[in-house]
């Protein structure tokens, strides 16, 4: 009695039963998802805002403000130049972050310079200079006029120390011998970079701060991040000055699925990102997820239990096909189906996969023997079948005779014969398959291939030059054979179709051009390509052949003398 397959699934799936236990923890994941994501993505934005807020406020409040005041105290006309450096002076100890303040003078090389001795020392203990590196050229000043950007912050790492350090230029109506004097500030950056660190929102989620290049700043480490979505979403935005927060889920090229936002500060060119992994956003979702996925298990194992014994005589099978299926794809048509013995939809199912792979194997081999024009034919005639009869087609046909063939043959065992013949059709049947040909037929030690299609002509000159100086290569390599290979080359309309007995066809190109191109094979010297004239024709003017010009050629069947060319290729082609 068979058992069929449908009914051992729903029996499977009925014992184990399972499906509103999912549907209800399905429900409950996704409302407490949605709870947890609108929550997440307020606390993102919020710390992205906060630390964009910190930053605008720190930078006004700690340093331009201040810095506005000593310029301010620096354009009182009241005070000489010697004042002037003393108020640098004290306005350098009152401001912490403040590494240096310099009053640049327009065209002069030597600015006027006051800088933290702390830092200085720091400088000249890694071997670098304090005033070249703590200076601020003149052609800085001038882009920073040109471009409007007195009072923003320039921002670029320190080399040596890897700190992030600011330029701001502030300009002075102060006139020092009728020159423009500009107040120029170096600040220290680190305290940025502290507030980052100090947040409490980095003991479960990131914070990371890029430029318009996509780099991390305000860290030791500078680090490009272009293969995260959210950082090449916000570059774009930095690069036009707009300051539009968002928020972007995304996944990371790791994998990790990630939510973001990101808000941008007005005086720099950054853009503040908070990121929090989906883990620690539904960290909630993922324990309600477990201990739903617990009670399910025990549910399922008991029911596993029962269907254990079933489940196996079911995959068993299936699994045995599934290893035939691949090793007849791999075309190992050797492969059946064995200890299946189930009467139902598996049972027949093997014993068709087996019938199907042993019709498979007998298709192929009978493919050996038939030409790819043969098979396209009968792939044409679909369900009609093939009938004789034939069509003019337009064809180049090259014939292969191998010289001195009887001789050898009379000389050597059999068996010596085969393993040539083989050897020697087989580099002619791949060169003329690489140009785009196919093998009509063998003909004892000969070869008949057609070309068709654009550059036929060529193709079938190119083809039988390589042959030529393949062929010679074997000679070279096996000099005690003594073989070579003479060729002809026709080109016309022929007969293409099926011809023979109603049981019993051939499928072959039939005409006056195959008849020429077998002459002219006859007729050619070992290791020599004869072409007719509509060949020569479809070749005249090309560089990678010439053509020598014999005297006519009396062929068999041909009243008067052929015009036959010799084709001498121009260099020895490349697979030779």
């Amino acid at each position: 009695m068979r058992f069929p397959l449908p009914l051992k699934f729903f029996v499977f799936a009925a014992s184990i039963a399972i499906a509103p236990l999912a549907m209800v923890g399905e429900n409950l994941v996704r409302i407490t998802r949605d709870e947890l994501k609108s929550a997440a993505n307020e606390d993102l934005t919020a710390v992205a805002t906060q630390l964009r807020s910190e930053f605008d406020n720190a930078y006004r409040g700690l340093w331009l403000t201040p810095l506005q005041v000593i310029r301010n105290g620096i354009d009182n006309d009241e005070l000489g130049v010697a004042q002037k450096v003393s108020l640098l002076t004290l306005g350098l100890k009152e401001l912490p972050d403040v590494i240096a303040l310099q009053l640049a003078v327009h065209g002069s090389d030597l600015p006027m310079l006051v800088t933290d001795q702390t830092y200085s020392e720091t400088l000249q203990a890694l071997n670098f200079d304090p005033v070249s590196e703590l200076a601020t050229s003149g052609d800085l000043i001038a882009s920073i006029k040109a471009t409007g950007q007195h009072g923003r912050p320039l921002v670029s790492r320190m080399a040596g120390t890897n700190d992030w350090i600011a330029t701001v230029a502030l300009p002075l109506q102060t006139r020092i011998a009728g020159r423009e004097v500009t107040l120029v500030a170096k600040v220290n950056m680190n305290a940025l970079g502290t507030i980052v660190q100090n947040h409490p929102f980095r003991h479960r989620g990131e914070i990371t701060v890029i430029d318009q290049a996509g780099r991390t700043v305000l860290k030791q480490e500078s680090e490009l991040l272009l293969q995260r979505d959210i950082v090449s979403s916000a570059m774009p935005l930095i690069v036009a000055g707009m300051r539009a927060d968002a928020l972007v889920p995304y996944v990371r090229p790791d994998g990790t699925a990630m939510l973001g936002a990101y808000a941008f500060s007005d005086w720099f060119p950054w853009a503040i990102i908070t990121e929090l992994s989906e883990r620690n956003a539904y960290a909630v979702v993922y324990e309600m997820t477990r201990r739903i996925t617990i009670v399910g298990l025990i549910g399922f194992s008991l029911a596993s239990l029962a269907a254990l014994f079933f489940a196996r005589r079911l995959t068993n099978p299936i699994l045995s096909i599934g290893r035939v299926a691949e090793r007849v794809g791999d075309g190992d048509f050797t492969a059946r189906v064995d200890n299946v013995r189930s009467k139902d939809e598996i049972g027949d199912l093997s014993a068709r996969i087996n019938v199907m792979a042993a019709q498979l194997g007998e298709r192929l081999e009978l493919m050996k023997f038939v030409s790819h024009g043969t098979m396209s034919a009968i792939q044409e005639a679909k369900q009609a079948g093939m009938s004789r009869g034939g069509s003019r087609h337009s064809v180049s046909v090259l014939f292969s005779d191998i010289r001195g063939y009887t001789e050898f043959s009379e000389s050597v065992a059999p068996e010596v014969v085969i393993d040539m013949l083989n050897m020697y059709l087989e580099v002619q049947s791949r060169i003329v398959e690489e140009h785009g040909g196919d093998i009509d037929k063998f003909i004892g030690d000969a070869l008949v291939a057609v070309f068709e299609g654009d550059t036929m002509e060529q193709r079938a000159v190119a083809c039988a030059v390589e042959i030529k100086h393949s062929m010679a290569t074997l000679l070279a390599q096996n000099p005690k054979y003594g073989l070579d290979v003479g060729l002809g080359i026709a080109s016309g309309e022929v007969v293409m179709g099926a011809m023979g007995a109603s049981d019993r066809m051939d499928f072959t190109v039939l005409g006056s051009v195959v008849n020429l191109s077998a002459r002219l094979c006859g007729k050619a010297a070992p290791g020599e390509v004869l072409v007719d004239q509509a060949t020569f024709d479809a070749n005249a003017g090309l560089d990678t052949v010439k053509f020598d010009l014999p005297p006519p050629i009396s062929l068999k069947g041909y009243a008067a003398p052929v015009q036959a060319y010799s084709a001498i290729p121009q260099k020895t082609p490349a697979r030779a």
